[in-house]
This record gives C-alpha cells, structure tokens and sequence, in this order.
C-alpha cells in the first residue's frame, strides 16, 4: 500500500546553507546529515522532510513558474500574515504580491538558492 510522499528532493550547489535557510526562515529542523556526503534533510513541524543533495556543476535553468517538471513546493502554514511579514522582513525574494481568495491566503517565493515556493493558507482542506 502506498503512503504518500516522504520527501522531496533539492539538488544544491551548497547543501548545508540551503539547509540552514529553511531552519532560519521556515522553521524546518535538520534531522539527518550524511557522515559520507553533504546530503541533509530538513523536517517541518507536519513531519514533511526535503532532502538536500549536492547538485553538479551545471548551471540552474532559467525561472519559469509555468515550466514542465516540478515547479513549487507549497509551504503549509496557520498565520499567513506573521510568517510573510517575517520573511518580508529577513528580504525574501517574491515573485507575486499576497493574495487572499476564496478564503486562501498565497504567495510565490524564492528559496536562497532560487527554488520557488509557494506560502500557502487554506480556510478548509482540499478534499
């Protein structure tokens, strides 16, 4: 029986300060760093994890939200307001202003790494 999703994977130039990024700015924990490679995973409070790999020297593709493949993470929280103004205020890059509808509150970022987020707060769970 499947699951779910255990975690996602991000390929990063420098592993530990991508890392050290979701601590300081999302309040993920490091659960795990390999003893052999530079790999982390970070851990929110929901039990979600992203593993931070080691990218390869190739540069990063362009920034296009509408681009085929894996476009945004969605970042689950309870207080949209205190958690934007927080990382308005640590000078996060956004992409788009915030918007309220439909009862959801949402914003696109950008991680330190350029990876796209997205904040999100749901009045009532998608089905």
């Amino acid at each position: 029986m499947v699951k779910g999703i255990e975690h996602t994977a991000i390929a990063s130039p420098d592993p530990h300060k991508l890392a050290r990024w979701y601590v300081e700015h999302l309040d993920f924990a490091i659960n795990y760093q390999s003893a052999g490679s530079k790999t982390t995973f970070v851990k929110a409070s929901d039990g979600s994890m992203i593993e931070i790999i080691e990218s390869n020297s190739a540069p990063p593709a362009a920034l296009d939200m509408k681009a085929a493949g894996l476009r945004h993470l969605a970042i689950a929280v309870t207080d949209f307001d205190a958690v934007y103004e927080r990382l308005k205020g640590k000078g996060v890059s956004f992409l788009t202003e915030p918007e309220k509808k439909g009862g959801n509150s949402l914003v696109f970022f950008t991680d330190c790494d350029g990876n796209i987020l997205h904040l999100l707060q749901r009045e009532k769970p998608l089905p």
